[in-house]
């Protein structure tokens, strides 16, 4: 357990520094070593890339231990600190599913409030807050300063689910930072004043998704670090453009 509690105390203390961290979201030991060699401080594990990589699809379809076995060859293969997203938990309870990151050298997870395996209930706030703080607790138990990037998807789900998606999503940030979340990902924010409603609604680092080349919707890297940004992760946005990328490439080697 010292390796994993050393790299966990790294991510935590990146998640201190007052700086923004850009953590690339990577699907397989390539896409994390490229990341770990571009200079990367600490790197994501995408569910939704790992699944399209493997023939799976997102939404808590892979089985877990597939996935944590993936998760395994990467956290190996580079010598940065690895955090995973793990959608909603997989149907685990929090202390089973830290010890089962735990196991294999993961130093935080994302953990999302709409719970995939059953049909896309959203959890309650407070039952989200719950889940998060035992999670806390059995990460606190082994010994480790596991960082725990409390997700909720308000935002994204819209005036379908709530009446003030930002609202929901601000309060669901603050009992998420109070159950001991280390970080809060509001999914689906898309202009500046969104940005900067939930940066000054919590103390700990917001997580923004950035596109790798195009950036966010509230700005570059630098417009994100003004407004008060200090996480910023790619989802499955810089698998994707390599994708179109390549495609537009590798068509000029197909024959008419």
């Amino acid at each position: 357990m010292s390796d994993v509690t050393k790299s966990a105390q790294q991510l935590a203390d990146l998640h201190e520094s007052g700086r923004m961290i850009v953590l690339p979201t990577v699907w397989d030991t390539w896409s994390a070593g490229v990341a770990a060699d571009a200079g990367f401080q600490g790197l994501t594990v995408g569910s939704h890339p790992v699944a399209d990589s493997i023939g799976s699809e997102d939404g808590e379809y892979m089985k877990i231990t597939a996935y944590l076995k993936v998760v395994k060859r990467i956290v190996r293969a580079v010598d940065v600190p690895v955090s995973v997203d793990v959608e909603s938990g997989y149907g685990l309870q929090p202390g089973e599913l830290i010890h089962r990151l735990l196991s294999v050298g993961a130093a935080g997870a994302n953990i999302e409030d709409v719970v995939h395996t059953e049909g896309g209930r959203v959890r309650s706030r407070n039952e989200h807050a719950d889940y998060i703080a035992r999670a806390r607790e059995a990460a606190d138990a082994a010994g480790v300063p596991f960082v725990i990037n409390g997700r909720t998807d308000a935002v994204k789900l819209g005036m379908e689910f709530y009446r003030d998606p930002l609202h929901e999503a601000v309060e669901r940030l603050r009992v998420m930072e109070q159950a001991g979340a280390r970080a809060v990902y509001p999914v689906g924010l898309t202009s500046k004043d969104q940005v900067k409603a939930v940066v000054e609604a919590v103390s700990v680092p917001v997580n923004v998704t950035a596109h790798p080349v195009d950036g966010h919707g509230a700005g570059d890297f630098s417009a994100l670090e003004r407004l008060g940004v200090r996480r910023v992760t790619f989802g499955p946005l810089w698998q994707k453009w390599l994708a179109e990328v390549s495609t537009k490439q590798l068509k000029h080697w197909v024959a008419p």
